[in-house]
């Protein structure tokens, strides 16, 4: 991360800021796979952004980042960016979710579920204008609602939700510099810290309870930073790259399981994931038909961290604003 701040400052410092003899419509963008923008749309414009991907599960890191092997799986899923401007600074927006997971060894989902919920609101603090260093910057406010199924689960698989409420602050930022060359570069920096409520979990869960367990989950606080950059090779075609780094603290869950299978007896449960901390990379290909409409493809890939999973994730959408 250290290397990609300093390659990013000496970009910077390679980039020039114009406004006479270029412009910012010299390239269209949709944005990268995964950094959200921190410039918000002119009043009464809506912005559309559906996304596919699959979750390849390649292995697991352990607490010491030592690499395991698993057995492969696919976790088919969707989001889509709904986001209105409701003046030039401030907009509100939802990100709804659905799945379709299929594991090794294990049923696959018994249909397509519906997960869980995200509503957003942004005010843009300030705004890029040509011939000034000043990025756009603004916050970010999200509430996650527990939407999606998450225990008393007949198959594991059909648990696509967290079961709590979560409550995320981000900042934005983003920059235009334009290359030697002519070209543009965008960049942006979007930082995330995340806190949830604990929830009530019965029977089995995505939390690993098995039938019979009644006790709390209390999710642990998590960090966000991404570090992204979009190189203009022509107005149409843009190539994109997020870096992302994640931590979350321990997850514990406590309560009571059966003893043994249909047994009135009780045990005492109680078990904590961990911290966890990952780096992933997701470069892509950006194709703009219009200033308003284009389609971006990539993958994002962890292959680093400790106590998580590593993952290849194919990813298209496409970006339409009215």
């Amino acid at each position: 991360m250290r290397c990609w701040i300093v390659g990013l400052c000496a970009v910077s410092l390679c980039g020039v800021v114009r406004a006479a003899d270029e412009s910012r419509e010299d390239a269209w963008w949709t944005g990268p796979l995964l950094a959200a923008s921190a410039a918000t749309m002119p009043a009464g414009h809506v912005l559309f952004e559906p996304y596919l991907y699959d979750v390849m599960s390649t292995g697991a890191l352990d607490t010491g980042g030592r690499h395991h092997p698993i057995a492969g799986e696919h976790d088919l899923g969707s989001l889509s960016y709904l986001i209105y401007s409701v003046t030039d600074r401030f907009a509100v927006g939802m990100i709804p979710r659905f799945g379709y997971n299929e594991p090794a060894g294990a049923d696959n989902s018994s249909q397509v579920g519906v997960g869980d919920l995200t509503l957003q609101a942004q005010y843009g603090i300030t705004s890029f204008t040509d011939g000034h260093r000043m990025p756009a910057i603004s916050v970010v406010l999200q509430e996650t609602l527990p939407t999606g199924r998450y225990d008393r689960l007949s198959r594991s698989a059909d648990g696509l939700g967290s079961g709590v409420y979560s409550t995320a602050f981000s900042v934005y930022s983003q920059e235009y510099l334009w290359m030697p060359n002519g070209r543009i570069l965008r960049t942006r920096l979007d930082l995330t810290y995340q806190v949830s409520a604990a929830a009530g979990v019965q029977d089995a869960s995505v939390y690993g309870t098995a039938a019979g367990f009644r006790g709390r989950v209390y999710p642990g606080d998590a960090a966000t930073v991404d570090l992204a950059a979009e190189y203009s090779l022509t107005r149409s075609w843009v190539l994109a790259m997020d870096v992302v780094y994640q931590h979350a603290d321990s997850t514990r869950v406590a309560g009571s399981q059966p003893q043994l299978p249909g047994t009135g007896i009780l045990m005492n449960f109680e078990q904590a994931s961990g911290s966890s901390a990952s780096l992933g990379f997701a470069p892509a290909v950006e194709y703009s038909w219009s200033s308003r409409a284009g389609v971006i493809a990539g993958v994002r890939i962890i292959p680093t961290g400790r106590n998580v999973t590593t993952s290849i994730t194919p990813a298209v959408a496409i970006n339409l604003v009215y």
